[in-house]
């Protein structure tokens, strides 16, 4: 995603507003959200979270947070690395950069690498880019699934160890 300037950052992130999360993702997008991401956990072992966040504090635009540095905080704070098999993803989308992240734990992570997530975020924010929001959040769900079906095959009863709700910040 082209960076824009430090200025242009920090006044889109001050404005930024929980209801432009829920203009995006309606209550509707957000449980075809969760439904998805259900579906599909019950093909594979991993674990799929998704955050939305309207923006950062200026405080941390100042500090040049990234979107990259933010989505490993949560990664951490959500418990997506405590998967027993090591297998969860987040999905992170913050709106006022229109950045997405994927952070993968590693025994995910070392089958698809950066350049495999990289492929699906970009893949996502061109269609944010054209205001298909929910859509874009679903072929990613689709597109992790995949890869996790393909690399984290169910082996015995498939436990849900995180939630599927969506997460907005």
């Amino acid at each position: 995603m082209k960076r824009r300037h430090p200025i242009i950052r920090f006044f889109n992130h001050l404005v930024s507003n929980p209801w432009q999360v829920k203009r995006h993702f309606p209550e509707t997008a957000l449980r075809h959200i969760e439904q998805a991401i259900a579906a599909s956990e019950k093909n594979h072992a991993g674990e799929i979270r998704f955050v939305v966040e309207a923006g950062l504090h200026p405080f941390e635009i100042l500090n040049k947070k990234t979107p990259k540095k933010r989505a490993l905080e949560l990664f951490g704070q959500l418990n997506i690395w405590d998967t027993e098999l090591n297998n969860g993803v987040l999905i992170y989308l913050l709106l006022a950069d229109r950045d997405v992240e994927i952070v993968a734990d590693r025994g995910i992570h070392r089958h698809v690498g950066n350049e495999g997530w990289e492929n699906i975020c970009q893949t996502m924010e061109a269609m944010f880019r054209r205001g298909e929001f929910e859509a874009g959040v679903l072929l990613g769900i689709e597109k992790i699934g995949a890869i996790l079906a393909q690399h984290s095959a169910l082996i015995g009863e498939n436990k849900n160890e995180l939630p599927n709700k969506p997460v907005i910040i």
